[in-house]
């Protein structure tokens, strides 16, 4: 199982914002490239994303769905991308302080050819991969949590004789 923690600057709810955007999941999730379709009412149990994961003219479509969501602290999905097999994630967010959140992701393969093949090789790069997740994740909840800042207009004279 490939277990990876982050600390964000940003408190759980706006983590928990992000990871309920079904539409950002391409943003910061490694390996998907293109969301096609998020259910109505994402991240609530039995709600998807489909996605297509993997560089052209290769990649997978497939599913990703809601086991149990526990807004802002737990969000467990069953990632697939058949014919390599299918994935249990669990993400965890625990509030450290009053503006940040530790953040942890557990990945683990549960069926298909890539659940026969576990290996180090294989924790290491889901380690890697998930590891450049959650930096993904923690860009997009601090900008999230940042107030959004106003362009201040400015007035040109021209000058002149």
């Amino acid at each position: 199982m490939a277990v990876v923690e982050q600390r964000i600057e940003a408190p759980p709810e706006q983590v928990f914002a992000v990871l309920a955007d079904g539409w950002s999941y391409s943003d910061w999730v490694v390996g998907t490239a293109h969301i096609r379709h998020v259910d109505p009412g994402w991240p609530t149990p039995g709600t998807a994303i489909h996605h297509k994961a993997g560089p052209w003219p290769v990649s997978l479509k497939d599913r990703t769905e809601v086991i149990d969501s526990q807004p802002p602290s737990l969000l467990v999905l069953r990632a697939r991308l058949w014919p390599l097999g299918e994935l249990t994630v669990r993400i965890e967010l625990t509030s450290v302080d009053t503006n940040a959140t530790r953040v942890t992701l557990a990945e683990e393969f549960r069926a298909g050819p890539l659940n026969w093949v576990q290996t180090k090789v294989n924790d290491l790069l889901l380690h890697g991969r998930n590891r450049e997740a959650l930096r993904r994740l923690a860009d997009l909840a601090v900008r999230k949590a940042a107030p959004a800042r106003r362009a201040t207009p400015t007035t040109h004279r021209a000058t002149g004789p």
